[in-house]
């Protein structure tokens, strides 16, 4: 199925009257990093500082946090961001969350998840995380669960207006760019595309497709 888009320049459209809630809606790509970067180091500050951790011990909580955002990553990306609407409220929650991505892909300011979104899912996820791991292991563990999330929002903003030439990025690059303008129901994994070929959702790489997704720079003029 082939993506139709509204532009494909770094442009958009409003999306609230409300002056202020459209502030909100528009974030620079590097709020992540100022937001969670300190937090990542905090967390791993803090677990070095307890008796109970050993070095070999944070580093695989770190890895397991990482592995447990690609799931999270593909879950949220698949069946959230790409639900099926069915009446007006629910088409406008969808536009609102992805379906505007999916209209102007190279929007470079809003390519990385709002702070009024990312902070309330961070809390949400600490919670159960925090009541089935318990002190002091989830601290490495979420330091590697949101360094996960840190990569998407990285990758995710690289992919659409960074010139990924060669190795892993090119590959993620093509990856991505085939989920918008090939095929948007397979292709959910953006900073990993693990869970893709586990649950059978690999875009097909088709010989001229692949040649124009290939060919496509960055941010293409439409």
């Amino acid at each position: 199925m082939a993506k139709q888009y509204v532009s494909n320049k770094d442009e958009t459209v409003r999306l609230f009257q409300n002056d202020f809630m459209e502030f909100w809606s528009r974030v620079h790509p590097s709020v992540p990093v100022i937001l969670y970067l300190p937090l990542i180091v905090y967390l791993l500050y803090w677990s070095a500082t307890q008796p109970l951790l050993s070095a070999g011990g944070i580093v695989l909580l770190l890895g397991a946090g990482w592995f447990a955002w690609t799931l999270t990553e593909y879950v949220l990306h698949r069946f959230v961001f790409h639900f099926t609407p069915r009446g007006e409220l629910q088409q406008r929650i969808f536009y609102l969350f992805h379906g505007i991505h999916h209209d102007y892909p190279n929007d470079s300011r809003r390519l990385v998840m709002p702070p009024v979104v990312s902070i309330p899912l961070a809390v949400i996820f600490y919670v159960p995380f925090n009541w089935l791991i318990g002190k002091p292991y989830v601290a490495p563990f979420f330091a590697g669960f949101v360094f996960g999330y840190l990569c998407y929002d990285m990758v995710h903003y690289a992919v659409h207006h960074l010139p990924l030439n060669h190795g892993v990025a090119l590959f993620l690059r093509q990856y991505h760019i085939r989920h918008h303008f090939q095929d948007s129901e397979r292709g959910f994994g953006v900073s990993s595309p693990i869970w893709d070929y586990v649950f059978g959702t690999k875009p097909a790489q088709r010989r001229q497709e692949s040649q124009e997704v290939e060919a496509m720079p960055a941010n293409r003029e439409a």
